[in-house]
């Protein structure tokens, strides 16, 4: 009678501890069928974060206020959050997805600065590798190459260099991926697309560079001068030096 009667409560105790467990389980999926937070993944650019998280995690509280933990995740407005974060300067790409557990995950990727548009009466800009115009950060300035000039302030008010003057980006990249070129040349004063001036890191002489065309050429004449005509004359025997007209070097 009492192995029945202890048989008994343990078949009940069993059976207790199976239905705490489906309980557990059954409150567990329902947790994940609901928002549960948000995980967010920026990737930065030369270990910069012109975007931040506290930023991205700003704009969603302010433009989805009901996305709080419990909300139902058929209506986390996912493609919404992606335009809506799609639309800061900085941020180049994003997706979103949902995980199992009702996170919100979030990866974003940065425009990259190229170079950076310079106006001494207005606000700055950033050219990205894809030619767009993007406003400067507050938090972080990226060391680029400078650009000056009329036709600068005109592509920045454009919005787009790569639509309005796609041989400058040809010239940027073309100085930007030369680790030489890079480092000698700091600054380029675009006037017009057939009046580019480059200023140099070493030397005082302005380069006459003209259009954006033919830049092998024109670079290889910008060698030459360095190596054959400044060790001869000396750093400080011109002032400036053009190689926008075809097969020549003017120093001056």
């Amino acid at each position: 009678m009492k192995k029945a009667n202890l048989k008994k409560t343990l078949a009940f105790l069993v059976l207790c501890l199976v239905l705490v467990g489906f309980i557990g389980f059954v409150e567990k999926q329902s947790d994940y069928k609901t928002y549960q937070g948000a995980e967010i993944s920026i990737s930065g650019v030369s270990g910069l974060y012109f975007v931040e998280d506290k930023e991205i995690r700003k704009i969603l509280e302010t433009s989805f206020p009901d996305l709080k933990a419990g909300l139902v995740l058929e209506e986390v407005p996912l493609k919404e959050i992606e335009n809506r974060i799609g639309g800061h300067p900085f941020v180049k790409s994003v997706e979103a997805t949902i995980g199992q557990k009702g996170i919100l995950n979030l990866s974003i990727s940065q425009h990259q600065p190229i170079a950076r548009i310079a106006r001494p009466l207005a606000a700055d800009g950033y050219i990205t590798t894809e030619g767009k115009v993007i406003p400067t950060s507050q938090s972080y300035t990226s060391r680029v190459l400078i650009l000056e000039g009329k036709q600068a302030e005109k592509l920045m008010e454009k919005g787009d260099v790569m639509a309005e003057m796609p041989e400058l980006m040809d010239l940027i990249e073309y100085i930007t991926e030369d680790e030489f070129w890079n480092a000698q040349i700091t600054e380029l004063e675009v006037n017009s697309p057939n009046d580019i001036r480059m200023y140099q890191q070493v030397g005082k002489q302005i380069i006459e560079f003209g259009n954006a065309m033919d830049l092998d050429d024109k670079f290889d004449r910008i060698q030459i001068f360095y190596k054959e005509i400044l060790p001869r004359k000396g750093w400080d025997a011109y002032s400036r030096v053009s190689v926008k007209f075809k097969d020549q070097i003017v120093c001056e």
